[in-house]
């Protein structure tokens, strides 16, 4: 029993350290397919068809700026991913304790230590097992609401989603917007190369003379699968989160609550979504209207000229309490019931 514990052990640690060593080559991979897909629609295609003039030309100015500025906010998006700490545990972090209740979050499934310990108002650890105090045993601290700990980074990680080697980072409170960025202008970036190529994919099979050098086409066929796959494949990470957005949880809680029949974050779909963004356009509208305004804010904060972009207002940091990962609103009935 032991020996299969040790075993299993050692080789989670050498699949974390083999994930660590990835990160570096799928950046690379990443930064790759986006030099090849530039090449293959800037360069051999729609640059030169800038100067055939009439409706070609027109055609490809258009596609060539909107590819331009997607590629542009793809890139801010990615690398704000890649480079923003998820949000780790501050030193000597200790929960608020409700003055009404005198209590803090519930412990869940391994979450906590075998002998639970107790805050007391003074804040001084006692011996008395409190089960609504979380505690991470691996960095032997208390852990806030909704925190993970990340056997890849090593530490926990503040509202964790999941570690994504495509990012070589964690995806968590600190950097979820920017992640869902990602996957939004990754999609529309793929979709757009996909749909201009579309005719180049199609000339491989058609009797028609293709022209251009075996080259040119080798290199736009190439482009026009990867984007196709790469489009097909953010499409359904997409969709996934707008879902997990709406329920106001993560891919790790989404997993956790199943045991669970009511789930003490839901705020009902519009508030759900006014905690990651507030909208007022009609595409808004229809956007809280199936998420919930509330969620929006706590992913996307409240000022709209931020929404879209990877950043924050320092209005927004300051006042929601939810972009900083530390507290989030919960349903009072069901807070009441866990007393």
């Amino acid at each position: 029993m032991h020996r299969s514990g040790a075993v299993m052990s050692l080789n989670v640690f050498k699949f974390c350290t083999a994930l660590r060593s990835l990160g570096s080559v799928m950046i690379l991979l990443v930064l790759g397919v986006i030099c090849l897909t530039y090449y293959a629609l800037v360069i051999t295609n729609f640059g030169p068809a800038l100067f055939d003039g009439g409706l070609n030309s027109v055609v490809a100015l258009f596609v060539l700026f909107l590819f331009h500025c997607l590629l542009v906010m793809l890139l801010w998006s990615y690398f704000s991913c890649v480079l923003t700490d998820p949000g780790g545990v501050p030193v000597n972090w200790r929960p608020e304790m409700d003055e009404e209740r005198g209590e803090t979050d519930p412990l869940t499934g391994s979450d906590f230590s075998v002998s639970a310990v107790a805050l007391q108002p003074s804040g001084v650890l006692s011996d008395q097992p409190n089960q609504r105090i979380r505690y991470c045993r691996k960095c032997n601290q208390l852990k806030p609401p909704r925190c993970h700990h990340c056997s890849v980074c090593g530490r926990c990680i503040l509202k964790m989603d999941h570690h994504c080697v495509w990012i070589v980072n964690c995806v968590g409170a600190l950097n979820y917007k920017y992640f869902l960025l990602f996957l939004l202008y990754t999609f529309s970036e793929t979709t757009l190369v996909t749909l201009s190529l579309s005719s180049h994919f199609l000339s491989f099979f058609s009797d028609e003379e293709i022209p251009g050098t075996p080259g040119v086409l080798a290199t736009s066929f190439l482009a026009f699968v990867l984007n196709l796959a790469f489009a097909l494949s953010v499409l359904g990470f997409l969709i996934m989160h707008i879902s997990l957005v709406a329920g106001n949880t993560t891919t790790i809680e989404a997993y956790e609550k199943k045991t669970t029949p009511k789930w003490r974050y839901d705020l009902g779909r519009r508030r759900n979504f006014e905690q990651h963004f507030k909208l007022h356009t009609a595409l808004t509208e229809i956007l809280l209207a199936f998420v919930g305004v509330e969620l929006v804010h706590q992913v996307f904060g409240t000022d709209k000229k931020y929404w879209f972009i990877p950043a924050y207002s320092e209005d927004d940091l300051r006042r929601i309490p939810a972009l900083q990962g530390l507290q989030y609103p919960s349903k009072p009935d069901l807070d009441a019931q866990e007393l």
